[in-house]
């Protein structure tokens, strides 16, 4: 049913934990689903410096959430703000159908968290990095 990167990033998923005084931060639920996952981001210049997340969901949510994290790392924030569940689900190798809506949450909280550190360093008197 899963491919093998999915069981992979399902049996050790990357970057999870929490990041204290993160710079941007997300809390995403899914409509669907019972899945949830809060992301947490440091910035340094224009790129991702860290990422964590804490996820509840599948073995598709955590999969995608692991897999979103290492393809965020170390991109400008309009690249890891570009990331979509399509190129997620590609980057583990496919989910199956029913499935395909897990990989959405973690790209949605990714886009979420970034636009919170944009709207945090944008206000004056801000702290920029």
């Amino acid at each position: 049913m899963y491919s093998d990167l999915v069981y992979e990033h399902f049996a050790k998923p990357r970057n999870v934990g929490v990041i204290e005084n993160a710079d941007g931060h997300a809390r995403v639920a899914s409509p669907v689903h019972n899945d949830l996952i809060e992301l947490y981001i440091r910035v340094e210049g224009d790129r991702l410096a860290d990422i964590k997340y804490r996820v509840h969901g599948c073995a598709a949510a955590i999969a995608s959430s692991s897999m979103t994290s290492e393809l965020a790392m170390g991109q400008t924030l309009d690249g890891a703000a570009a990331i979509t569940p399509e190129g997620v689900a590609d980057a583990l190798h496919g989910l199956p159908e029913n499935k395909v809506q897990c990989s959405v949450l973690a790209p949605e909280a990714l886009r979420q968290a970034i636009q919170s550190y944009r709207e945090r360093v944008s206000m004056p008197g801000a702290d920029r990095h």
